[in-house]
């Protein structure tokens, strides 16, 4: 009898993979789910806020137009051992042409759970959804060693470093900010500063994603495979209905040259379930425009702006690439420092399906 219960006990709690359509999961997923993502962060960023329950939800449930994405969950009764999203752009979309060999993916074992093969076992799925899409480019990114030693046995290739960079508003040169922004304006006296609270007006999108794009693409990718970056009007629409269903404050700081030539901008998140950090978005400089001190006057500009539209504030985050040297030099003269460092790695699709053929074989 007792080996009959156990047997039984055996049976009810062995891992079970499944696939996840938020759109249509129960109450028992979402506990399960909540109780992983708040193990997660508790690892990675124990002193954050944790993003509510509902909101997290909707994010979940969120189809973006320019993306299918796949999520699964490995499960041991009421418990969620791993989860495993994985994306990568739709057919149609206006990157779809310079972005279509790469896939991003994204895994996490409890850390109770670890060494015991579950995160080897999502790489069959992985090499699936990496076949069914025509994908010949894994990307995946890692800030605890377990990730980076998972992604080194794996065969991937660092091919980003970065850091997410804070800054704490309490030691902030306020004074040195407002001698920038007088600077900035100093040295360009026809440049006209822009500061908007939400979205921009529609009638400003066709003309600002196409040069938003334009910045975007300058940016330092070290050696990650990277197709090209685009802002139309349908993405600007997206990306403001998304920050919608995320409950985010966008903030946006930019420079207009007498011929309506955007050279500079700088964008920002707030959100009241995270109001003590300040998302600090991207930043640029038209590169005919630098040189001009630009970059920090939007920069200068942006945080004055913060500081008095939302004085709960205690930091400022960004993420940055580690050879981004005029980014990073203007940050640490506003005294960011390193919170959490990463890198993103590659891997092929050939070299990711002989892994799974040498685990198949053992």
């Amino acid at each position: 009898m007792d080996t009959a219960c156990e047997i039984i006990d055996l049976m009810i709690t062995e891992p079970v993979r499944s696939p996840i359509e938020p759109s249509t999961a129960g109450p028992d997923f979402w506990k399960r789910y909540h109780d992983l993502r708040r193990i997660r962060q508790a690892e990675s960023r124990p002193n954050d806020p944790v993003r509510p329950d509902a909101i997290e939800e909707n994010r979940l449930r969120y189809r973006d137009p320019f993306r299918v994405e796949h999520r699964y969950e490995i499960t041991s009764g009421d418990r969620m051992l791993s989860w495993f999203d994985g994306q990568t752009v739709s057919p149609g979309s206006a990157e779809y042409e310079s972005n279509k060999h790469l896939f991003w993916a994204d895994a996490y074992v409890r850390p109770d759970h670890r060494r015991a093969g579950l995160a080897a076992s999502w790489l069959p799925i992985l090499l699936e959804l990496v076949d069914r899409h025509g994908c010949t480019t894994i990307g995946m990114s890692a800030e605890e060693e377990s990730g980076h030693a998972f992604l080194r046995w794996l065969g991937a290739e660092a091919k980003l470093a970065g850091a997410e960079n804070r800054l704490k508003l309490a030691d902030v040169d306020w004074k040195m900010l407002k001698e920038w922004t007088a600077a900035g304006a100093a040295h360009s006296p026809e440049t006209k500063l822009e500061v908007y609270d939400g979205p921009l007006p529609e009638a400003m999108w066709a003309d600002y994603g196409p040069q938003l794009a334009t910045m975007l693409n300058t940016m330092p990718f070290e050696d990650l495979d990277m197709g090209e970056i685009v802002v139309d009007v349908e993405h600007m629409r997206e990306f403001y209905t998304r920050l919608q269903v995320m409950s985010e404050q966008v903030y946006t700081v930019l420079t207009r040259e007498p011929d309506g030539t955007i050279s500079a901008v700088t964008e920002a998140l707030w959100a009241p379930h995270r109001e003590t950090i300040v998302r600090q978005m991207f930043t640029g400089v038209r590169p005919q425009a630098r040189g001009r001190g630009l970059g920090k006057w939007v920069k200068a500009e942006m945080l004055l702006h913060l500081h008095r539209r939302h004085p709960e504030a205690q930091w400022v985050s960004t993420d940055n690439a580690g050879s981004n040297a005029p980014m990073l030099a203007i940050n640490k003269r506003l005294g960011f420092k390193q919170f959490r460092a990463g890198a993103d790695y590659q891997i092929g699709r050939d070299d990711l399906a002989a892994r799974v053929s040498q685990l198949n074989r053992t």
